[in-house]
């Protein structure tokens, strides 16, 4: 079964779900990212926000360094000071909306992954096709979730961005970005996808992802179901 994206407008069969679901299959989970932690680990708020600050105290102290009084020194941050911020707003802003608009779902076949601010698409990753996942926890119990889709099956980076692990272009791998209760989250979604590896058995524990602490990389297991 491939994973199949589709365009969505206004109508939605169920919260986050562009259809129902077929008969027997069941909803586990459904969550949606942090917005503010999406703001500081997918667009780098709190980097460009120090980033900044050093800018506009560099150029305080050339000002100052060049014989420029205090006024005119503070009249030269008071003139970039208010761009830094509607930039650092926009980003926020972009996060809280990319938050609004994005659902995660898990059912016990599934993920469907309904993303996008403007035009909204729905990826539907049924679990067979994940060959792997891993866990990269984050502050306040947040974390993100990388899928390694089976060979062949492959969505743009860009169809993905933000909901993709970093610099994984060339074969792009979707990630649940800072989901709250992540440990759990992949837990759960580990077990669903090893109970449906041995044939549809029923969900009775968690079982963990593997769990990463690199800043940019997930190592994810080569075995043929989500990595335990």
């Amino acid at each position: 079964m491939k994973a199949q994206a589709r365009h969505e407008h206004e109508f939605e069969a169920a919260h986050g779900l562009p259809e129902p679901l077929p008969a027997g299959e069941r909803i586990l989970w459904q969550g949606s990212p942090d917005w503010r932690a999406l703001a500081v680990r997918a667009l780098h708020v709190r980097t460009l926000a120090v980033y900044f600050a050093l800018m506009l105290l560099w150029r305080v102290g050339t000002q100052l360094y060049d014989g420029a009084g205090a006024q005119a020194a503070a009249l030269s941050v008071a003139l970039l000071l208010p761009l830094s911020l509607l930039a650092l707003g926009m980003l926020s802003l972009l996060a809280w909306l990319s938050s609004r608009t994005t659902v995660y779902t898990l059912t016990d076949k599934r993920l469907v992954m309904r993303i996008g601010i403007v035009l909204s698409v729905t990826f539907n990753l049924p679990l067979r096709m994940v060959e792997s996942a891993a866990l990269r926890p984050a502050s306040g119990g947040t974390g993100d979730i990388a899928l390694t889709l089976a060979a062949g099956e492959r969505i743009a980076y860009l169809q993905l961005w933000p909901h993709a692990r970093p610099w994984r272009v060339r074969r792009p791998e979707p990630m649940l970005r800072v989901v709250p209760d992540a440990e759990r989250v992949g837990q759960l979604l580990a077990a669903t996808a090893a109970a449906l590896a041995d044939g549809g058995a029923t969900v009775q524990r968690a079982a963990p992802l593997r769990a990463a602490h690199e800043t940019h990389g997930m190592p994810a297991s080569p075995q043929g179901r989500l990595a335990a």
